[in-house]
């Protein structure tokens, strides 16, 4: 790991340590103890089990993918692979956009297929998962508004939602609108650059060759993933299936504390608080501990502590699992692509 990005993740998980030593000042780290020492131990394995399967149903989405790409992968490794992609984005910061290149590296590794390929890939899975999850928010909060009224905390985060996502799709209808002339002028600005930056150890004809070939073929494998309407629709049924097996496992962990939790709150409350995880933090830890606070402590009428154990069952489940299965699975599949 470069000295740069040691210092980013060093500064984040301060950060995320601050964050989250803060909110459990806040909401009394005693109380969110003592209820966790008495939380059932049935619901805490029962939201472990959703969130295995939330893992499952995203795994299969991006084998998937990568099946429409001609790439193909057994159903047992795209989920260690997958595994592997989560650990990536949950330990450098700004979740997908900083775990997204070594989630690549890992698939082209894993597959032997270009590293191009492989973000095409994993980056089709990460825009792929918006739709449910803006489709999950606007249902569950209009039945909300449907017998309460919308509170201002609740409003903004449903604006900023709709804020970000847009900003992000009118990114990529940018992009995707200007793709030849990036792959085109992209790599002429790029490689004299490198060039220097390696103090000319690097060719800059050579490698705004090799950059320019990448980007075609970068370009090229999204249009076959766009393109392909059976896939498609597969692939944004398996991001459902996900999302809800998270709903699930939210609605564990919060019956291992002792309480119910509306199911429409669930739904506009995972993608929601998901948001938090674009910060600088590693996977957003601490942020989006914080955020599902925020949201449920005015929407469900629990006490904070109870609602900050739930969180925390439910981020074991979903954030310390995947580092642990996934950081297993990185070392060890990249092991065995090197030999």
């Amino acid at each position: 790991m470069a000295d740069g990005n040691r210092r980013a993740l060093l500064l984040g998980s301060i950060a995320a340590a601050a964050v989250l030593g803060i909110l459990l000042y806040l909401v009394g780290a005693g109380e969110v103890v003592d209820t966790l020492r008495s939380a059932d131990p049935t619901f805490v394995a029962a939201t472990v089990g959703f969130a295995l399967c939330w893992l499952a149903a995203w795994s299969l989405m991006l084998r998937t993918v990568l099946g429409s790409l001609d790439v193909s992968i057994p159903v047992v490794t795209s989920f260690f692979v997958y595994a592997g992609a989560v650990f990536a984005n949950n330990v450098t910061p700004f979740g997908q956009a900083g775990g997204e290149p070594v989630a690549a590296l890992l698939i082209s590794k894993v597959s032997d297929c270009r590293y191009e390929t492989g973000l095409a890939g994993i980056a089709s899975v990460d825009v792929l998962n918006v739709i449910p999850s803006l489709s999950l928010v606007f249902v569950g909060v209009g039945y909300y508004a449907t017998i309460a009224a919308v509170g201002e905390r609740l409003e903004t985060a449903v604006t900023s939602a709709v804020v970000l996502v847009g900003g992000i799709v009118v990114a990529i209808a940018v992009v995707w609108r200007y793709r030849e002339t990036l792959s085109d002028r992209v790599p002429g600005i790029v490689a004299p650059w490198v060039g220097r930056l390696g103090r000319g150890r690097y060719d800059a004809a050579s490698l705004e060759s090799d950059l320019a070939g990448r980007l075609d073929r970068f370009f090229a494998d999204i249009e076959r993933v766009g393109t392909n309407r059976l896939r498609l629709s597969a692939v944004v049924g398996l991001s459902l299936l996900g999302w809800l097996a998270q709903a699930v496992a939210l609605t564990a962990a919060f019956a291992a504390v002792g309480h119910a939790i509306p199911p429409y709150v669930v739904l506009f409350a995972i993608p929601l608080a998901n948001l938090a995880g674009a910060t600088p933090m590693p996977g957003g830890l601490g942020g989006i501990e914080a955020a599902y606070v925020a949201l449920l402590v005015p929407t469900t009428g629990i006490e904070a502590s109870a609602i900050t154990a739930a969180v925390l069952v439910f981020r074991g489940g979903t954030y310390w699992v995947p580092v642990v299965i996934g950081g297993i699975a990185t070392s060890t599949l990249g092991v065995r692509a090197v030999r």
